[in-house]
């Protein structure tokens, strides 16, 4: 049988059961992952994944069951299951809000691969890990050296009771580099590109574009030298950050305060709330004039860019900050309602087995009209930083403290040399109003994150948030920093 065929049995055994809506998601995963460290591929994995999740509604209360089962009896188990969750969360449910979608969509969706990864032999594949990675080591203070290729190939059919029929394929690629060098009592991390590589939605173009093996050496010439690099210093100074930190600043403090279902405290007992509260839409003032910030599900090479989310709803593009004002969220069909709006496709599953709930996707720093070189030109006394290296914040979202990897000094105009241990913090509506600067469009990178966690149980997610370096004024810098 089909999984059409069987896709349908999930909806006429759902809705016999007493479902109102129904869905089901079926998916089948490959995950591929070649790292080398030290001269030697450490791990080579080649995994699939294959079953469906099925969504229930009853009497405005949802329930989910999943299962890798295909047979006839297994679909029906399943189906049954999620009508009994949603059933029993009916009955103790305070708010029931649960509707079945306004619209339904029948379509395909395919990521646009310039290449195909699978084309690539698995020889030369490793061979590019072990070039590069051979190249990290420009002394003997590089005590470890890692390179990394990870691929994603996911195929994904969606069903629903009200007539949505979607077929996506969405390949998903990244790539890195990390050079630890220790001397001189210390020791120090340089990563490349980015703080944890390069992940976009696309094939082995995402790896050409990284240049590992040209860009290798300078890396490693960069870990060694910020063994004898003098500590940053603490005080107020401008910053101009470079566009991986902007991105990870950006997840932090606007891309997880900004989930509806956060805002509304359904996550508070484990991720934490969000002063981005409704109460605050449209009234607060985020950020500078310079900010706007956009949901955008459907760029090239976002690394969550698909066609559909698994709602069902399609991708666009939607404002959360616009020109520093609070302006939307992420969110699903019930709580767009709650807002009298319309989803933006802001709910994901990590894959089949889990529950769908809302995640940041791509969230995009809309690129300014500076050239990066002219950030620098006003800066009289700065620091230019690159490349996270470790984050904290609270459970509001509200005041944080950054660390880097990297960073120079900027005196009257010119970066010079080069800090080590940088860090950073305050407060974040107070930083993003001192926001007076983002680079052009020339600058901007559409930067993935593999690997963001949210929920019970735990779910991984892949978000984007696409930045271009940009300028701070008067910010806290170095450890131990009071003001």
């Amino acid at each position: 049988m089909t999984f059409d065929a069987l896709g349908e049995r999930a909806l006429d055994t759902a809705t016999a059961r007493g479902a109102v809506f129904a869905d089901v998601r079926f998916e089948v995963v490959r995950a591929e992952r070649i790292e080398v460290r030290n001269g030697v591929v450490a791990s080579l994995c080649d995994t699939t994944s294959r079953g469906y999740g099925i969504r229930a509604l009853v009497n405005g209360a949802w329930g989910f069951a999943a299962s890798s089962d295909l047979s006839e009896a297994a679909i029906d188990l399943t189906a049954a299951r999620a009508v009994q969750i949603a059933g029993a969360a009916a009955e103790v449910a305070r708010n029931r809000i649960g509707e079945a979608p306004a619209r339904a969509y029948v379509d395909r969706y395919a990521t646009p691969v310039e290449r195909a990864p699978e084309s690539i032999p698995l020889g030369e594949r490793v061979s590019l890990l072990l070039e590069a990675e051979k190249s990290l080591h420009v002394g003997p203070q590089i005590t470890v050296g890692r390179a990394w290729i990870d691929l994603w190939h996911t195929d994904k059919i969606y069903r629903s009771t009200i007539g949505s029929r979607i077929a996506q394929s969405i390949r998903q690629t990244g790539c890195g580099l990390q050079a630890l060098a220790v001397g001189n009592d210390d020791v120090q991390i340089r990563t490349y590109p980015g703080d944890v590589g390069l992940y976009k939605s696309g094939g082995w173009e995402i790896v050409s574009e990284a240049a590992l093996r040209e860009n290798a050496a300078r890396i490693g010439e960069e870990a060694v030298e910020l063994l004898g690099a003098p500590q940053c210093p603490a005080g107020t100074f401008d910053l101009i950050l470079g566009g991986s930190q902007v991105s990870l600043q950006m997840h932090e403090s606007c891309g997880h305060p900004a989930e509806l279902d956060r805002v509304l405290g359904w996550e508070a007992n484990f991720s934490g709330v969000s002063f981005l509260t409704v109460e605050e839409l449209g009234k607060l003032k985020y950020g500078s004039e310079h900010v706007t910030i956009v949901i955008d599900n459907t760029i090239p090479q976002g690394l969550a860019t698909v066609g559909y989310d698994d709602e069902g709803t399609k991708s666009v593009a939607s404002d959360v900050i616009r020109n520093g004002r609070l302006v939307g969220y992420e969110m699903s069909n019930d709580t767009a309602r709650m807002l009298g709006r319309q989803s933006n496709g802001c709910v994901r599953a990590q894959s089949w087995e889990f529950v769908p709930m809302i995640r940041m996707c791509n969230l995009n720093l809309l690129p300014g009209k500076t050239p990066f070189e002219h950030l620098f030109d006003d800066v009289d006394d700065g620091i230019y930083m690159e490349s996270n290296r470790s984050w904290s914040i609270d459970d509001h979202r509200l005041n944080f403290q950054f660390g880097c990897e990297i960073a120079w000094e900027v005196k009257n105009g010119k970066r010079g040399r080069m800090l080590r241990n940088p860090t950073y913090g305050g407060v974040t509506p107070v930083f993003w109003n001192s926001c007076d600067a983002v680079a052009d469009e020339r600058s901007w990178r559409a930067w993935g994150t593999p690997n963001c966690g949210k929920g019970e149980p735990m779910q991984t997610g892949r978000t984007a948030q696409c930045a271009s370096p940009a300028r701070f004024r008067n910010v806290n810098v170095g450890v131990g920093y009071r003001g």
